[in-house]
């Protein structure tokens, strides 16, 4: 299934920067066409390419960007959604701990309460189902600093707030889990999308408990323990005040059903 993807961002840098943009496609995904490019007033910016090795996240690092108008823009058309390797023994043990934003050890108790054991794919289709039903997706209803007790405790939020309360739940009840970062085709809103990956057996399948995208046609752009690890800007130093964001993802043809009920892979 053929994908078009862009993201366009605009942001004032007030004094020398340095960040990070995480807005290109992981580095496992089939492009057949690609244009990536960042000025400051119009003129480019030399940008430091870093790629996870392990996730596959291509990371795009500015140094020194001096004050002025910073402009970001990125489109590709790719063939598949970046299928990954089967879970290894340290993403076991990585993913089944707490994390930023996934503030498991004070959900431990509403996990067992709430979902009980979780085993196999229908245990973990059981979870997102959960978080569906229980959590209103509603924009601009959480901060930056939320993590999933939070959400849990709000019961709305939006898609990295489903996530994280989804992530911790399972790895509450001992299921490896991570939050992947992608384009998604046929998401309404459009924009930047959070969905979880879940280890069942040896393979990495996705949920997303706001079911407001097709998981068929997801693209991955990265992946890691929370959204702190996935964010598509992160400023280390300096000033920046961010502008605007302007996401597209579409695919040729009619996009795929999903009712959620099944399990899906990434790729």
């Amino acid at each position: 299934m053929r994908r078009h993807l862009s993201a366009d961002l605009t942001a004032t840098v007030t004094s020398p920067v340095e960040a990070t943009l995480g807005v290109t496609v992981a580095e496992q995904v089939t492009r057949q066409d690609e244009s990536f490019s960042v000025t400051l007033d119009g003129q480019e910016v030399e940008v430091q390419d870093v790629v996870d090795e392990v996730s596959g996240t291509r990371w795009h690092v500015l140094r020194d960007v001096a004050p002025g108008e910073l402009s970001v823009s990125y489109t590709a058309t790719v063939s598949d959604g970046g299928a990954v390797a089967g879970v290894s023994p340290l993403e076991r043990v990585r993913y089944v701990r707490p994390s930023r934003y996934v503030d498991l050890d004070r959900l431990e108790a509403v996990a067992r309460a709430e979902v009980g054991d979780v085993a196999g794919e229908q245990g973990v289709l059981d979870v997102a189902s959960w978080v569906h039903d229980h959590i209103r997706y509603v924009v601009g209803s959480s901060t930056v600093t939320d993590g999933a007790s939070d959400t849990y405790l709000a019961r709305k939020g939006v898609c990295r707030d489903f996530a994280h309360l989804t992530l911790a739940l399972l790895r509450a009840r001992g299921i490896p889990a991570r939050l992947v970062a992608c384009y998604a085709p046929g998401l309404a809103p459009m924009d930047f999308h959070a969905v979880v990956e879940a280890a069942v057996e040896d393979r990495w399948v996705v949920v997303d408990p706001t079911r407001l995208a097709p998981r068929p046609s997801l693209v991955r752009i990265g992946g890691g323990a929370d959204a702190s690890e996935t964010s598509f800007l992160t400023v280390h130093s300096g000033g920046l005040s961010f502008n605007t964001l302007q996401v597209s993802a579409v695919v040729d043809g009619d996009l795929p059903a999903d009712d959620h009920l099944g399990t899906v892979t990434i790729g």
